[in-house]
């Protein structure tokens, strides 16, 4: 909670809220703001990180990147896939996806992380390698085992891909987490999910609630045009 304070006083000072007012408002909404991880964010996705707003995958893929860079400096490693995965893992299988792993090898990191967008939701599955486990966070407590069950197949599947035996699916797990920060409105799911995946990244147990959305919204703008993690 002392950390959190000190980055909140970094968050409210006047050149950083300028900074962060600037990229909402200061010009055309197609102005690209930021590039990086192969993705341009303009003023009309950051715009998405306004209060009472739906984030865009390009904003959730840009932040989940910021996190995966970070942990080639931190442990624990972390490796993302973004927001088209899930759809199409489900679409054609681990055969249809074999090209989004031709240059990594997962069973070499600590942490899988990836955003599911539901529609009109998003919520996190993290597949832990160290616990064996595939866990789904959902902010509005829901239930997802298509998901859970869904990533652990294509894991054993990726094993037998990569590593030629089969994976003992005895030893694993697959959970929905309850005891959550919960959202109390129809809007900051995207930031939920987002800050689950930044707890996780750094294995801290979660201490925020709905009230500090605001917070984090300016603090992810500020951290995305920077390409900095506070």
């Amino acid at each position: 909670l002392e950390q959190r304070e000190k980055y909140k006083a970094v968050v409210s000072t006047q050149s950083t809220g300028e900074e962060v007012e600037r990229c909402l408002t200061g010009g055309p909404m197609m102005e690209t703001l930021v590039e990086a991880f192969n993705i341009a964010l303009t003023r009309k996705d950051m715009i998405t990180l306004k209060d009472l707003t739906w984030l865009n995958d390009e904003v959730i893929n840009f932040y989940f990147n910021l996190l995966m860079e970070r942990s080639k400096k931190v442990e624990p490693t972390i490796h993302i896939f973004n927001t088209f995965f899930y759809p199409r893992l489900l679409k054609v299988g681990h055969q249809g996806l074999a090209r989004w792993t031709r240059r990594v090898d997962l069973f070499a990191v600590d942490l899988i992380m990836i955003p599911i967008h539901l529609g009109m939701h998003w919520c996190l599955a993290v597949i832990d390698m160290r616990a064996k486990t595939v866990t789904y966070y959902d902010s509005l407590l829901g239930d997802n085992h298509q998901c859970t069950t869904a990533l652990r197949d294509y894991i054993a599947a990726e094993h037998l891909a990569k590593k030629k035996t089969p994976l003992d699916l005895k030893e694993w797990k697959c959970v929905i987490r309850k005891d959550l920060p919960e959202q109390l409105n129809g809007c900051d799911c995207g930031v939920f999910t987002c800050k689950y995946a930044e707890y996780i990244s750094q294995d801290k147990p979660f201490d925020f609630d709905q009230s500090d959305m605001p917070y984090f919204r300016r603090r992810m703008i500020w951290e995305i045009v920077n390409k900095t993690l506070l």
